[in-house]
């Protein structure tokens, strides 16, 4: 038996050796840089991962940062960010090789966190052909929270057949996968997640049975109406349906028993709920990031995506000073050069909504720290640019420190064309479920991972 020196920490690479096989350990405790006085230290907080998807690419030539490693410059699009530059990564020339194939838009979305090729399809056989890396993340720290995960949006999802590519809508109405086969159902009203949250830290009697009973009576409905629809209409109905029988599994996982006793990290205020879904947008996403933020204090979930809008969106974006049209056009500028100014207003808008969960995480004590220094909050897109649907050097930014593990205030730059998978085994190794392999990933993302 080995007897670890206190002052003296195992690393998270260390493997258990047994029967020719190599198995990464979780997060230990004992993983963490001992002080001397240890007597002293503080609890290791929860570790949390957040992945927001923008649509649409952004302009290229304003993303990326002037310099390199510690000694960058924010760009025109990141320079909201200025305040948590030391707070975040900047990672150039990583794309997702498996979505080169294909039309424009729903390959890159539907494969943004999966790193896999999805099943071109009028709807009948979707599948994404992966897990999404939050899911993965999900099926480790889903067992000690009343939530698995949360999945949010701001629009509901799309149905029918984009006939100018022949792939189903439903493709780019999500980012996070359970199975090939399930894609999980976003909320988009931010009262119905702010009841979802409280209810998970109070527990009100069988309402986790009422909420099953209620989607029981759901499917019942729908598979009566199936009946009397025509052959496109059903196609839809089945599209709608695999979205509720997500909820049902989801449901049911979190009526089982877990294993340890969990205690909210926060009180939720009951007062603060919202009256429902606003008519602003701003607004709206900026509730929805609420709940990520309280979804996190409160420890009521570790895992949550979020997505702007679906892919191929053309939000009004009239909101914003200085832009006078929709989201989708703008990014189709043939070179314009207002559409060009235009663009990167929405792009930065975006990056501006991505600095206020920061900040709010931020804000949030646990301890001697915070609960952003606790997290992982990554924004992306599945396209660079939107005018040429290129699907290399991705935008991306990680935001946050895992508890320390991620080494934070950096502008990394790989050989082009790098595995985006890699980030997510970096990701998944911070997080505490560490993989040997996502994907097509070749290992670690070097200069991630402190």
């Amino acid at each position: 038996m080995t007897i670890l020196n206190p002052r003296f920490p195992i690393s998270r690479r260390t493997l258990l050796r047994g029967a020719g096989a190599g198995v990464g350990l979780p997060w230990l405790e004992a993983m963490m840089p001992r002080r001397a006085d240890a007597a002293k230290t503080q609890p290791v907080s929860p570790v949390r991962i957040a992945a927001m998807y923008m649509p649409n690419g952004v302009r290229e030539d304003m993303w990326t940062p002037e310099g390199t490693g510690r000694d960058f410059q924010l760009s025109p699009t990141l320079q909201p960010l200025e305040d948590l530059k030391s707070e975040i990564l900047v990672l150039t020339n990583l794309w997702n090789q498996a979505s080169k194939g294909g039309e424009g838009h729903y390959v890159k979305i539907s494969g943004f966190l999966t790193c896999t090729t999805i099943t071109k399809t009028l709807g009948v056989d979707v599948s994404c052909n992966g897990v999404s890396m939050d899911q993965m993340a999900a099926q480790s720290s889903g067992k000690q929270t009343p939530l698995a995960s949360l999945e949010l949006g701001i629009t509901p999802v799309s149905t029918g057949v984009d006939k100018n590519v022949g792939y189903t809508r439903v493709y780019g109405s999500h980012i996070a996968w359970s199975g090939p086969t399930s894609p999980l159902a976003r909320e988009i009203n931010p009262r119905l997640v702010f009841e979802r949250l409280f209810r998970a830290t109070g527990p009100q009697g069988d309402s986790a049975r009422r909420d099953a009973q209620l989607l029981d009576s759901v499917m019942e409905d729908a598979k009566q109406l199936r009946q009397s629809l025509g052959a496109a209409d059903r196609q839809r109905m089945e599209e709608y349906l695999s979205v509720v029988r997500s909820l049902e599994q989801r449901l049911e996982r979190s009526s089982q028993p877990r294993e340890n006793p969990w205690k909210a990290k926060a009180s939720i205020d009951a007062s603060a709920k919202p009256e429902g879904i606003p008519k602003d947008y701003a607004e709206h996403v900026r509730l929805m990031l609420d709940m990520i933020a309280l979804g996190f204090q409160t420890d009521t979930t570790r895992v949550a995506t979020f997505m702007f809008a679906n892919e191929v969106s053309n939000q009004n974006f009239s909101f914003v000073p200085g832009v006078s049209g929709s989201h989708h056009s703008l990014s189709h500028h043939e070179k314009d050069a207002d559409k060009l100014r235009q663009y990167q207003l929405i792009n930065r808008w975006h990056i501006e909504q991505y600095a206020y969960l920061m900040r709010k995480l931020r804000a949030m004590k646990e301890g001697e720290t915070n609960v952003l220094d606790s997290s992982m909050v990554l924004i992306g897109a599945g396209i660079r640019d939107g005018n040429k649907h290129d699907p290399h050097n991705m935008p991306l930014v990680l935001g946050g420190r895992a508890g320390g593990r991620i080494d934070a205030g950096q502008h990394l730059i790989y050989t082009p064309d790098s595995p985006l998978s890699n980030l997510y085994v970096s990701m998944l190794d911070a997080f505490g479920t560490p993989v040997e392999r996502f994907a097509d990933s070749t290992g670690r993302l070097p200069g991630v991972l402190a």
